[in-house]
């Protein structure tokens, strides 16, 4: 999953980026609300953890703004802890509203909650034939035994799963498994895929050469 991080402070910006790394997503951040804009609008992200104070734009401009042309989950983050300001983030079409400081557990708890809405994905744990996966803990089984995949080897899975019985083409792996700092021409994507099918079975993944990948 890619998340797009928008936020200002600099010490902030860097530990939340680097704790979502370890939890597998693929990030890609912003330091002021026109740059984020442009980004949101530019790529399709996953998900959106807005600031609400921000320089250029604050981050009620740019929800507004990005809501005129795309959907995309965002998880508003703030200081502001009133009521006011909460239903402001809501009514201009947050998902979620996480006041700071808060706890990392809880943040990532709401941003798989959202993702999964989006994904019209309401329940936590699925079955896909002999595997088994629970995102609310990350965890995979194939048979009944657990299977240890590294992060990026999850976000694959998690992310066909998500589009289970569609074909999810190259191009959209790419767009939401790597961030902006890695490169489209490289074969990590063919690597994982490989190293999946070996942990999971051959047949797991099924491909449609030079278009893409689907689980059935």
């Amino acid at each position: 999953m890619r998340i797009l991080l928008i936020e200002d402070e600099p010490d902030l910006r860097r530990s939340l980026a680097q704790a979502l790394r370890e939890e597998s997503y693929a990030v890609d951040v912003a330091a002021d609300g026109i740059e984020g804009l442009d980004k949101a609008l530019t790529w399709d992200y996953d998900a959106v953890l807005l600031d609400a104070m921000l320089p250029g734009l604050d981050g009620w401009g740019v929800l507004e703004r990005l809501r005129r042309r795309k959907a995309t989950p965002v998880i508003m983050l703030t200081a502001r802890d009133g009521a006011r300001d909460r239903v402001r983030g809501l009514d201009a079409g947050a998902d979620d509203y996480v006041v700071k400081p808060f706890d990392l557990g809880e943040l990532f708890a709401r941003l798989r909650a959202v993702i999964r809405r989006f994904g019209t994905q309401a329940v936590s744990r699925w079955r896909l034939g002999r595997v088994e996966m629970d995102v609310a803990a990350r965890m995979v089984w194939l048979d009944g035994a657990e299977v240890s995949l590294t992060a990026r080897e999850y976000a694959l899975v998690e992310y066909l799963a998500i589009h289970r019985g569609r074909l999810v083409t190259r191009s959209s792996l790419y767009e939401h498994l790597f961030d902006e700092n890695e490169s489209t021409l490289s074969n990590l994507l063919d690597v994982h895929v490989s190293n999946v099918r070996k942990k999971l079975g051959r047949d797991f993944i099924a491909t449609r050469r030079g278009h893409g990948y689907r689980i059935a």
